[in-house]
């Protein structure tokens, strides 16, 4: 909620980008963090923490924004967003160019039917809360071993949508 205000507050003008856009990356991070830590004892955390470690390099190396592919844009049929970006008006992203750095971990992957451009951190991430669903079902039903493999299909299930997803335009 606090990195959504300084977007909007970035957006109407009332926070310069390179003020708001740390410090809104550096609020969540605490908070993720901290709810990481606490619930450490669900496996599937791990992923998450993954996704956030890739999407704090690459929101680091790039000055506190996340790039975003104009390509990536355009396939997820989005690109009227890259205007935003030019001017950045945007506290959290930045239009990725030559000078970006870790260009990969950016939001480079388009999902077209979503019209979201994500990252590859974004999607460790997403898998990460599946398998927290998952294993929290399971451990609620005291099941064990047998259905921790089904839940390990049911993640690979999920990777390999978001991955076809990933790829139509």
């Amino acid at each position: 909620m606090a990195e959504g205000g300084l977007a909007y507050g970035t957006y109407r003008g009332l926070f310069p980008p390179e003020v708001a856009g740390p410090l809104a990356k550096a609020l969540v991070l605490v908070l993720v963090g901290y709810g990481l830590y606490r619930n450490r004892h669900l496996k599937s955390l791990y992923l998450v923490l993954l996704g956030l470690f890739l999407n704090t390099l690459a929101i680091f190396a790039n000055g506190g924004h996340m790039p975003v592919s104009l390509a990536a844009l355009e396939r997820a049929g989005i690109a009227e967003f890259a205007s935003l970006l030019r001017t950045k008006g945007d506290a959290v992203h930045a239009l990725l160019d030559e000078n970006t750095r870790l260009p990969f971990l950016g939001d480079v992957i388009p999902l077209p039917p979503l019209r979201k451009v994500v990252s590859p951190g974004d999607l460790f991430i997403l898998l990460g809360l599946a398998g927290v669903v998952v294993e929290g079902a399971l451990k609620a039903a005291g099941l064990r071993l047998p259905l921790r493999q089904a839940a390990l299909r049911t993640l690979v299930y999920l990777t390999l949508v978001l991955g076809l997803l990933a790829l139509r335009s």
